[in-house]
């Protein structure tokens, strides 16, 4: 087989075979193909596009590239939650203990974050003790044990889609929709789950801007998902402004804990029951999503969300009183507040501009190799609809030193705003797909 053959196949409109799309991918692994050949077929993709049969085999190709978590030996249906990105994403740490709480085995493998702030992984280490590297046998046991364990990823996970991704990023072909989907795909489905729940984030801080693309992509992944056997349920939900109140890892654990004592913001704590709901659902645990809110709202309700996320910090070495005593966690020495320059409403607490003044206070990386400040990042005062008196606070600034806050706060301030007339509560939840 010719690459040459494959990208001029594809630059001509063609339709790729499974073979030649598994001999491209096997190449790209073994670095057997030449960057500027891989470079041009990703071009041909992107102007010419893939269908679902072609998708499906990318991603089935990708995923057998590297090593695929076994977790057969854990009882039960485990469920998967990915979500696409975004600014304040904290999902995780409340929707999964009260999955786990309801019955569901939650094995979720997470990475470090690269944008805003860092990624689930990165979260939890801001819990003084946490581990967040599990042997797979300790993986496993940990999950029978208690219901959940958070690892980072182990062992080489589809390393074809990360030499292909590397070169997406330098060559304009990252938004292509077969491209977005075989890569999140790849790596969830070698992450060994029974189901997948999709949370695909749309508006100014998320990937996809705009609901029509973010529908396409919940679609095409929930039918890649399908045709490896997964159950897969996407959901549409709006990133225009942050999720909840904070965004930055130490600040984001301290609002997840909240959150699970029934204290945190109502967006927050709303996605999070949808989600855990589905969750619940997806795992068979109850007969329909309907069923599966009710007994996530039941968990949140009696503590017993609370409770698990409690002996998964235990279980994985970290100090639990911190459910308890946030001054425990970690927090920046150079703080700012940023208040409002006239009376009004807040009309837009623009996503984007948040998460970018949170990582330039700290809490986020440019490159893989940057060090997070876990206890930098941002906490709103306000958000869309609430009124504020010139000279209120509209959000707090935590940053690594006082270089990063001063860069950091006129970014934060041109986040907000204000008009005269208060504008309507946005809508969070879009649409669901899959199910």
């Amino acid at each position: 087989m010719d690459m040459q053959d494959i990208i001029i196949t594809k630059r001509d409109g063609g339709k790729l075979s499974r073979e030649q799309i598994e001999y491209f991918v096997k190449g790209c692994a073994a670095g057997a193909i030449p960057d500027y050949q891989t470079a041009a077929l990703l071009m041909a993709i992107y102007l010419n596009k893939m269908d679902r049969e072609e998708t499906v085999a990318l991603t089935d190709a990708m995923l057998r590239s590297g090593d695929r978590l076994d977790l057969s030996g854990i009882r039960g249906v485990k469920v998967d939650k990915h979500s696409t990105g975004g600014v304040g994403d904290t999902t995780t740490l409340i929707a999964g203990p009260l999955a786990a709480a309801c019955g569901v085995p939650v094995a979720k493998m997470s990475g470090r974050g690269l944008g805003f702030s860092g990624g689930t992984i990165d979260k939890l280490a801001s819990i003084p003790g946490f581990r967040t590297a599990l042997t797979e046998e300790a993986f496993r046991d940990q999950v029978n044990r208690i219901g959940i364990a958070v690892t980072g990823q182990t062992g080489v996970i589809a390393p074809a889609d990360k030499k292909i991704y590397a070169l997406r990023d330098v060559t304009g072909t990252v938004e292509n929709m077969s491209l977005i989907a075989s890569s999140i795909m790849s790596k969830k489905l070698a992450a060994g789950s029974d189901a997948i729940l999709l949370d695909v984030k749309c508006g100014g801080g998320a990937f996809m801007k705009d609901r029509q693309a973010a529908r396409e992509l919940g679609e095409l992944m929930c039918g890649v998902g399908r045709a490896a056997g997964k159950r897969t349920v996407a959901a549409v939900t709006a990133m225009d402004q942050p999720l909840g109140l904070a965004v930055g890892n130490a600040l984001e654990v301290k609002e997840a804990i909240r959150t699970l004592k029934g204290e945190g913001p109502k967006d927050l704590t709303d996605l999070c029951v949808f989600l855990s709901g589905w969750m619940v659902c997806l795992g068979g645990a109850a007969p329909n999503y309907e069923e599966g809110e009710r007994m996530t709202k039941a968990a949140l309700a009696s503590g017993q969300g609370l409770a698990k996320l409690g002996e998964l910090i235990e279980a994985q070495g970290g100090d639990p009183r911190v459910i308890d005593d946030p001054a425990l966690f970690p927090i920046s020495a150079a703080r700012r507040k940023i208040r409002a320059q006239a009376d009004g409403f807040v009309s837009e607490v623009r996503a984007e501009a948040v998460g970018v003044a949170a990582r330039l206070a700290g809490a986020g990386r440019e490159t893989k190799d940057d060090e997070i400040d876990p206890g930098a990042g941002v906490e709103l005062a306000r958000k869309v609809g609430d009124p504020v008196r010139k000279g209120e606070v509209l959000a707090l600034l935590w940053a690594e030193d006082e270089e990063k806050a001063e860069a950091a706060r006129p970014v934060l301030q041109d986040a907000f705003v204000l008009t005269e007339d208060q504008p309507a509560e946005p809508p969070l939840l879009l649409e669901v797909i899959g199910e």
